[in-house]
């Protein structure tokens, strides 16, 4: 209790614990999956339209007249790229299973993301916009795997036993999915790194730790993962729609495939 005292009054007390249940307390698991479900479906359309658009053209990835799949630039940074298309598309696939939304992306709630016509014809804008979205990504991550512990408890208290995929979910599964949520998260700091290397940055891994991006919940609230998306889920002044559904049906063609599962249940 008195290492619990002293820590609390080492991070701010009790404005820092208001903060961040402000939100996070109405979340349901199933309102983060569906939340992490857009998320990776933004991720993927702006991963798939930075490999066929103009921006591929740059020396730092497939350089003059190169495309995805050939060039004589910088392949190994376009590769970087493929991979992620094909990691956020797995990464979607498993958690429409676990939500039981569905087994295809055409049930998802988007269908169409929104971005400056400049971020995938520009590689300076194309990489800002990686790491924007990359940062909030692991931050919607970090405060999922919160959100998944706080559930674990309370469905331990009330009993819950296993559960089907889409709940009710029992300590054990909410705990196995906390895992889950880390194991993506770990992968998303590895594209925040890589779209910096891309641009031959001289210190990349700049972090000592990774950060929630001033999120405080997934799913409700002003500082919600939904509310930063927000901007990518509407036309705005300027912005251009960009199908999911040609992302992920052209993924096939420009996408490299990885290895390793999520963590066994």
């Amino acid at each position: 209790m008195g290492l619990g005292a002293s820590f609390v009054s080492l991070v701010g007390g009790t404005k820092m614990f208001a903060a961040l249940s402000s939100g996070a307390a109405m979340d349901t698991a199933n309102q983060i999956f569906q939340a992490a479900v857009i998320a990776e479906d933004l991720a993927t359309t702006f991963y798939y339209n930075g490999l066929v658009g103009s921006v591929i053209t740059n020396a730092n990835l497939a350089g003059p007249g190169g495309t995805a799949t050939s060039g004589t630039g910088n392949v190994p940074n376009v590769d970087y790229l493929r991979a992620a298309l094909n990691q956020e598309i797995e990464h979607a696939n498993l958690l429409r299973t676990v939500g039981n939304f569905g087994s295809s992306y055409t049930a998802d709630p988007f269908q169409t993301f929104y971005f400056a016509p400049a971020t995938f014809t520009n590689i300076n804008t194309f990489i800002a916009t990686l790491s924007a979205l990359e940062n909030a990504f692991i931050g919607a991550y970090l405060n999922a795997i919160r959100e998944f512990a706080s559930l674990a408890s309370k469905s331990n208290e009330n009993g819950v036993a296993d559960g089907p995929f889409g709940g009710p979910y029992s300590a054990a599964q909410l705990e196995w999915f906390a895992e889950v949520a880390a194991s993506i998260m770990g992968v998303e700091c590895e594209h925040r790194v890589l779209g910096p290397v891309i641009l031959n940055a001289n210190q990349p891994n700049n972090l000592y730790f990774e950060s929630t991006d001033g999120l405080t919940s997934v799913y409700h609230g002003n500082n919600s993962a939904v509310a930063a998306l927000t901007p990518f889920l509407s036309q705005q002044n300027g912005t251009t729609g960009f199908s999911l559904g040609a992302a992920v049906n052209g993924a096939s063609t420009v996408g490299l495939a990885s290895t390793g599962s999520y963590p066994a249940y």
